[in-house]
C-alpha cells in the first residue's frame, strides 16, 4: 500500500502487501519482501534487498554508497534478514568489491542512531543498541550483543551468543559466550544468563566457564591455553567453536581477567 505522498521507483520490486509511509524515497534495484513497514522520511537506495516483515522506522537510511575512499561505484548490496527491526536515524552502507555486500541476519534489532559500515555482516538474533558504530568489514555472530554508544573497530570479529557493556571501545575480537568490558576491553565473565534464556544446561555454561577460567584467569598464554584446553577438556560443539575463534582470530582477543 504506497502512500501517495511516498516516491518509488518504477523498477523497485515490492510485495504487494509492503505498507510504505509518506515522505519514503525507494531507489531502483531495490526489492522488498512481504508483509514489510517502511516508515515515513525513509529513503532506501540501489541495491538493498529487505526481506518479510521488516520494520524500517523515520529517518533511517538504507543502502547508501559506503564511506570508504577506494570505493569505486562498483554494485554492490546491503542483505536484511526476515522480522528484523530498524529503528531510526540508522544507516546502513553498501558492500565494497571487498565482499559485495553488508548483511544484516533475521530477527534483529538495530536501535536508534547505530550505524553499521560497508561489508559487515551481523548474525541472526543480534541486537545493536543506540548509537553503536560499526566500522566496515566486521563480522557479529548470531545473538550477540552491542551495548548502546559503543564503537567497534573495523575487521573486528565478535563471537556468537558475546555481550560488549554500553560504552565499550572494541579494538580486538571478542570470543564466543563471553561479556566484555572495562577500558582496554577485558573478560569481565560469561554471558551465562542470555545462554540460560537460550536453553543452555549447566553443565555446557560450566564446561565454557572452565575453558575462559583456563584461557583468561590463569597464568597461561594464548597458545598454552589453547593447548591445555584440547588436551584436558573433552571436545564438544562449543569448546571446538572457542578454540575456532581464537586460533583464527586476525587481530587478537580481548585482555584476560583484570581487577
Amino acid at each position: 500500500m504506497n502512500q501517495p505522498l511516498a516516491y518509488v521507483h518504477p523498477d523497485a520490486k515490492i510485495a504487494p502487501n509492503v505498507v510504505i509511509e509518506p515522505f519514503t524515497t525507494i531507489y531502483k534495484d531495490v526489492e522488498i519482501g512481504e508483509g514489510t513497514w517502511i516508515g515515513p522520511n525513509v529513503t532506501i537506495m540501489e541495491g538493498a534487498r529487505i526481506g518479510k516483515n521488516v520494520k524500517i522506522f523515520p529517518g533511517a537510511v538504507i543502502s547508501a554508497v559506503p564511506q570508504d575512499l577506494k570505493f569505486g561505484g562498483e554494485d554492490s548490496l546491503v542483505v536484511i534478514g526476515d522480522n528484523t527491526t530498524i529503528r531510526e536515524n540508522v544507516t546502513v552502507n553498501r558492500g565494497t568489491s571487498a565482499s559485495g555486500k553488508t548483511v544484516v541476519g533475521s530477527n534483529c534489532m538495530i536501535m536508534a542512531n547505530a550505524h553499521i559500515a560497508h561489508d559487515c555482516v551481523i548474525g541472526n538474533y543480534c541486537l545493536v543498541v543506540n548509537n553503536v558504530l560499526l566500522a566496515g568489514h566486521i563480522i557479529m555472530g548470531d545473538y550477540a550483543i552491542i551495548g548502546g554508544q559503543s564503537a567497534v573497530h573495523q575487521f573486528v570479529h565478535i563471537g556468537k551468543h558475546a555481550m560488549i557493556s554500553g560504552g565499550s571501545l572494541v579494538r580486538k575480537d571478542v570470543p564466543p559466550f563471553t561479556k566484555a568490558g572495562k577500558e582496554p576491553l577485558s573478560f569481565v565473565g560469561i554471558n551465562s544468563i542470555g545462554l540460560r534464556r537460550r536453553g543452555y544446561e549447566s553443565e555446557k555454561i560450566n564446561q565454557i566457564q572452565s575453558i575462559y577460567r583456563i584461557l583468561f584467569q590463569q597464568k597461561n598464554n594464548t597458545n598454552q591455553a589453547i593447548q591445555i584446553i584440547e588436551a584436558e577438556l573433552e571436545a564438544t560443539p562449543e569448546r571446538d567453536m572457542i578454540v575456532e575463534f581464537i586460533t583464527g582470530s586476525q587481530r587478537g582477543i580481548m585482555k584476560g581477567y583484570t581487577k
